[in-house]
């Protein structure tokens, strides 16, 4: 059985939108009267983001004192995941599609998110995705956990995942972070990174994920195409991978370690 372990925002949510609605909202918020501020297009508000700009700095960017910037930084922080905010966030293009591929290929799909469950449970009801996810394969964090550090707590929870799944002679995971990453690693799955969520493509390069794509999609051809090729497992050096997939995925060659 191939199973594949993706994360939900990134892989199958954008949640861009919500990231800059609540960044307008915590700017706002601090705004002095008579006070100019520089409200950044979401272009580049998003693509700071991805670069992993800190909050402070991006308050500062948008004209807020250092004070401010600390308080916005704050703001955003505690608010950024509240229900409320989460009808902003959309499905990306084609994740439908591709999770319904996976499931007429027999892939079994396991969700894997730092979500808390009731962050999860909304999405899935509204976009009708708990078709691909039943509730033994469905992996966040319960609303009173008391967070740490995403890199920390997420190969937690894939340690947790592993444990009750029932076997699989093959699994692979999706992800746009470096906890994605760091959850793979922990437990020697291979990682596929994805730039359709939170990261830029330098930011995942230097967590060392086996492959970089652009979305979904293009991570489940791999997959089919990598089994179907019988590519060796990659170990630890970035090279440039040429077809099968049209555009320019990476991978990690077997020679050295990192």
């Amino acid at each position: 059985m191939l199973r594949l372990i993706t994360d939900f925002d990134g892989p199958i949510m954008d949640v861009s939108d919500r990231y800059y609605h609540v960044y307008t909202l915590c700017l706002a918020t601090y705004q002095q009267p008579d006070q100019f501020i520089k409200q950044l297009p979401k272009a580049e508000f998003w693509r700071l983001k991805r670069a992993q700009v800190p909050e402070w700095q991006i308050g500062r960017l948008s004209g807020l004192n250092p004070e401010q910037a600390r308080a916005f930084a704050g703001m955003r922080a505690r608010v950024v995941h509240d229900i409320p905010y989460l009808v902003y966030d959309r499905l990306l293009p084609g994740a439908i599609a591709t999770l319904e591929a996976c499931q007429r290929a027999s892939m079994d799909l396991v969700v894997m998110t730092m979500r808390r469950q009731r962050e999860l449970n909304e999405p899935l009801k509204r976009y009708r995705l708990d078709r691909f996810f039943p509730p033994t394969h469905r992996y966040c964090i319960s609303d009173d956990y008391v967070k740490t550090d995403d890199v920390h707590d997420k190969p937690q929870l894939m340690a947790r995942a592993l444990a009750e799944l029932p076997p699989a002679t093959e699994t692979w995971m999706v992800g746009d972070t470096e906890a994605d990453i760091a959850a793979a690693h922990a437990h020697g799955i291979r990682i596929i990174a994805v730039l359709s969520g939170i990261r830029d493509r330098t930011q995942l390069a230097q967590h060392h994920p086996d492959y970089i794509v652009n979305d979904l999609q293009e991570a489940v051809e791999l997959i089919q195409q990598t089994r179907a090729h019988s590519y060796p497992a990659p170990a630890r050096l970035w090279t440039t991978v040429q077809p099968p997939l049209p555009s320019q995925t990476y991978r990690l060659t077997q020679q050295g370690t990192y």
